[in-house]
């Protein structure tokens, strides 16, 4: 460091100078001290002082490459270039013309500007620092900005966006462990997962106040609204999806709709299918919505009968019993069967199933037993002409023929074809069924004498119990008769009524009826507990759904042309389908996929 001549202070008092600390120098262009101008009294303490400026600027120049090269390293720091913003500026462009002209400026400048070389040199370093400590200062905080903002990205599944300053430093840090880093990530991402899978089973914190109330309050306020109102409500989120989606709400519905899975009693009978979905369904056999297709096909006419047992069908042709099963749509079967079931010499009449057990009437007058899952088959004679019908409970066997008798038979292996009673019904036995109390049975018949078709019969003594009704024509036999309850029953026949019979009022008139619209022959009939209720028709094969709160029909089906008129035989439904078997093939019409 260059000190002033001795007498340069005593010099500067004779001329009344101030002497003092020099002025603050002028800021350049970037907000740096520009260097003071050689004002010096020789011309060798001004070039000692700018070789002394020239290595400082050169040590400051060394000093801003190393942190250009470190913001290099990072993301894209800003001074690196990658960004086409200005890099830092030389010491001399930094320090504007304003030094130029300093160092050009001669000694009488100097004894204006009345500082020192040192003093200028000690300015030139002040500034120098608090210019460095500012853009420290400021590369702090700009990292720490940078710095959150990656954090956010990263949070939001992103990738990471350039760093600048030591933010981008301690990017560069991280970036070099980028196996621990995808890491971090993919925890990041999983939490996030299961927490929005938690915040969309949880009820939402925020709306309006209807949610924030328990749940057995909502239960009751949703129970009064209807199907469609529960439907839209259902669209508002995905906590109130779940909410609406649940059983309860949606079994009053259900109760009223046709073909749900509820018996008129509430007795569920498809607890393992949800509520919700069955009303759906139920909603097209309302509308009478559905697709028609052919199971099966026979090459000659014949009179089927069938049964249906979980995902199997089991039907009859000519003297054999078949049984298939479904695919998973209930729609279609497997071609192969699974089993097949002989013994009678002539066709098959009539089948039930009861307690892992097939039982057959046959027209050659014999009933069959035979075990479902074995080849274990028995048949014995029963009456003297065909077997028109038989029934099966509580391990009894009642059986109805067209030798003018009814019969009731042991199911238990060490009593088959021991008869137990011998019933003369003076008429062919069209139709049978047992009662669920097992008390009683009744019998359909041709209603050939002066006497009611319909008749019921003590089980354990076979006396008369009782008939009913009291007006039917002559010719007015009954075709297919079914307990619904120990109390209530219904009938069809040859007189083209569905009749519902409730043995709790009266036995001399019939509750309700309903009339087939082209007064064809009513051949079988099936419901579905509670307001659904399938008849199939003599005549090209029609099939009507009947609302039993209504008294007109719903909605007809029929199945064949004119040249292959045939009868509907048989019915069975489940809460997705209907199946009819007719003389040459097996239908279905599927209500799920219309």
């Amino acid at each position: 460091m260059v000190s002033p001549p001795p007498g340069a202070a005593a010099v500067a008092a004779r001329v009344g100078l101030r002497v003092g600390p020099a002025p603050r120098p002028l800021m350049g262009s970037q907000g740096r001290s520009g260097p003071p101008g050689n004002g010096g009294a020789g011309e060798g303490e001004g070039g000692e002082a700018r070789k002394l400026q020239e290595g400082r600027v050169a040590r400051g120049k060394r000093r801003k490459g190393k942190g250009k090269g470190k913001a290099s390293a990072g993301q894209g720091g800003r001074g690196s270039g990658a960004e086409g913003k200005p890099g830092p500026q030389t010491a001399k462009e930094a320090a504007g013309p304003r030094a130029e002209a300093g160092a050009r400026a001669g000694p009488r400048e100097e004894a204006e500007g009345g500082g020192s070389v040192e003093e200028g040199a000690r300015g030139i370093r002040g500034d120098k620092e608090s210019a460095g400590t500012g853009k420290e200062a400021q590369g702090k905080e700009y990292g720490k900005k940078e710095e959150w903002r990656v954090r956010a990205r990263r949070r939001e599944g992103a990738r990471p966006g350039r760093a600048q300053g030591r933010g981008g430093q301690a990017w560069a840090d991280i970036a070099g462990t980028g196996a621990a880093m995808a890491a971090a990530a993919g925890e990041e991402e999983e939490e996030e997962e299961e927490e929005a899978a938690r915040e969309s089973a949880a009820r939402p914190a925020a709306g309006p106040a209807l949610w924030r109330l328990p749940e057995e309050l909502l239960l009751l306020i949703c129970s009064y609204l209807d199907m469609r109102a529960l439907g839209r409500l259902a669209q508002v989120c995905r906590w109130l999806r779940r909410f609406t989606s649940c059983d309860l709400l949606w079994r009053r519905i259900a109760r009223a709709s046709l073909n749900s899975g509820f018996t008129r009693l509430g007795t569920d009978l498809m607890t393992s299918v949800p509520v919700k979905e069955r009303v759906k369904v139920s909603q097209n056999w309302r509308l009478g919505r559905c697709r028609e297709g052919i199971l099966l096909k026979w090459r000659c006419s014949q009179m089927p009968w069938m049964q249906l047992e979980d995902d199997s069908l089991y039907i009859s042709q000519a003297n054999f019993i078949l049984a298939y099963q479904f695919r998973p749509d209930g729609a279609s079967l497997n071609r192969r069967p699974l089993g097949v079931f002989a013994g009678h010499d002539e066709d098959v009449c009539h089948f039930v199933l009861a307690n892992s057990h097939i039982i057959s009437a046959g027209g050659d007058g014999k009933i069959g037993i035979h075990k479902i899952h074995s080849t274990f088959t028995v048949k014995y004679s029963a009456h003297e002409q065909e077997v028109n019908c038989v029934d099966c409970k509580g391990g009894i066997i009642v059986s109805g023929s067209r030798d003018r008798t009814a019969k009731v038979w042991p199911l238990a292996s060490g009593r088959l074809g021991q008869c137990l009673h011998t019933i003369q019904t003076e008429d062919r036995v069209w139709s049978i069924a047992i009662s669920p109390l097992l008390s009683s049975f009744v019998t359909g018949t041709a209603c050939c004498g002066h006497f009611s078709p319909l008749r019921i019969w003590d089980l354990n003594s076979g006396q008369l119990m009782t008939h009913l009704g009291s007006d039917f024509p002559p010719g007015a036999g009954v075709l297919d008769v079914m307990y619904e309850s120990p109390f209530t029953l219904l009938s069809c026949g040859y007189d083209t009524y569905v009749r519902y019979w409730d043995l709790r009022t009266s036995v001399r008139k019939c509750v309700m009826e309903w009339e087939e619209p082209h007064d064809s022959t009513l051949y079988c009939l099936q419901t579905d507990g509670n307001h659904l209720l399938a008849t199939g028709s003599s005549y090209y094969g029609v099939v009507r759904l009947w609302d039993r709160r209504q008294r007109a029909c719903l909605h007809a089906f029929p199945l064949t042309s004119t040249p292959l008129s045939s009868p509907v035989y048989c019915l069975r439904l489940t809460t997705k389908h209907l199946y009819a078997a007719l003389s040459y093939n097996l239908h279905v019409l599927d209500f799920q996929n219309p």
